[in-house]
């Protein structure tokens, strides 16, 4: 599903939520850029600088919708994550615009954004938007991937400078290291279709793609189907797991015995062990976890050059 906004005189303000920390920083180089090409395209630019989604909270719980054309989010999953909660928490129908500037960026990768800063503030300005789906675990949003088992601890153990350096390659090398530790962790799996038993070293609930830099961890996926794609990982032997994970690397991972695959609406996920859960790049929620989708929630800017979609 896409569209085309309406630009009315109106709605001439843009607010801009930024995260100066993102990735490398890179984008603290560019903010006068950026708000140069915006105020020279007619804006006026509403700076939120991030703090752990309070700002950005109560300033959507106060805004006055007709006043703007669009939020801009500057910054990785994390950043974008907090804005799309304060979004739906205030239910504010805005389209987003988006300025990945993370370590991984894995919701706007999906979105085939370019590299280019001054490409992404045209996609970001334009007019073309597609309509996006949202997760939803217990009472918070997700935009890209809630994780969770011994191998998802890796993201958030890795060094952020090693991050910064060598993306993806960090991530794996790190998961790598952490195999002799690993053990299998006894999980319930409840669908309105099935139940499942298993015991997983980690598994993933994908409403995205990529996760962790990992570009086909969910290759199946589609933003706008209603539905979450789950990937667990099963207890196997040690020697076949390193293998595994060349196969995530190259999206073969799903017809591999060792990986339950499915896609549901809903899911609920329970065990007898305490399990680390991660929530689009940043710490989650304890177990019990229920899943749900919210079809179509938000209309995310897209380039018309690059993105394809269905009518």
């Amino acid at each position: 599903m896409n569209g085309e906004i309406e630009i009315t005189k109106l709605k001439k303000k843009i607010l801009l939520y930024y995260n100066p920390y993102s990735g490398s920083g890179v984008f603290k180089n560019n903010l006068d850029h950026i708000v140069e090409r915006i105020q020279n395209a007619g804006y006026q630019v509403i700076p939120v600088r991030a703090a752990k989604g309070f700002i950005i909270d109560d300033v959507l719980s106060k805004i006055d919708q007709n006043e703007f054309s669009r939020i801009i989010a500057a910054g990785g999953d994390g950043t974008i994550n907090l804005c799309v909660n304060a979004m739906i928490k205030n239910d504010v129908h805005l389209p987003l615009g988006l300025l990945p500037a993370g370590t991984a960026n894995d919701f706007a990768y999906y979105f085939e954004l370019p590299s280019d800063i001054d490409y992404q503030l045209d996609v970001a300005l334009g007019k073309k938007t597609t309509k996006v789906d949202v997760g939803k675990v217990n009472d918070k949003i997700f935009v890209n991937v809630a994780a969770m088992g011994a191998l998802i601890d890796v993201s958030q153990k890795t060094d952020p400078n090693l991050k910064n350096a060598i993306g993806v390659l960090a991530y794996y090398l790190k998961a790598l290291s952490e195999l002799p530790q690993i053990h299998p962790i006894p999980v319930k799996l409840t669908t309105p279709d099935a139940v499942y038993f298993e015991d997983i070293y980690f598994m993933v609930v994908m409403n995205g793609e990529s996760a962790g830099g990992f570009r086909k961890l969910s290759p199946q996926s589609a933003m706008n189907d209603g539905k979450l794609d789950v990937i667990a990982f099963k207890k196997m032997p040690i020697v076949e797991l390193a293998p595994l994970l060349f196969e995530v690397v190259n999206g073969r991972h799903p017809q591999n015995k060792n990986v339950l695959y499915f896609q549901t609406e809903e899911l609920t996920i329970e065990s007898s062990e305490d399990i680390s859960t991660d929530i689009d790049g940043e710490h989650g929620e304890k177990l019990p976890l229920h899943f749900s989708v919210l079809n179509e929630r938000i209309d995310v800017f897209v380039s018309e050059d690059t993105w394809h979609y269905d009518d």
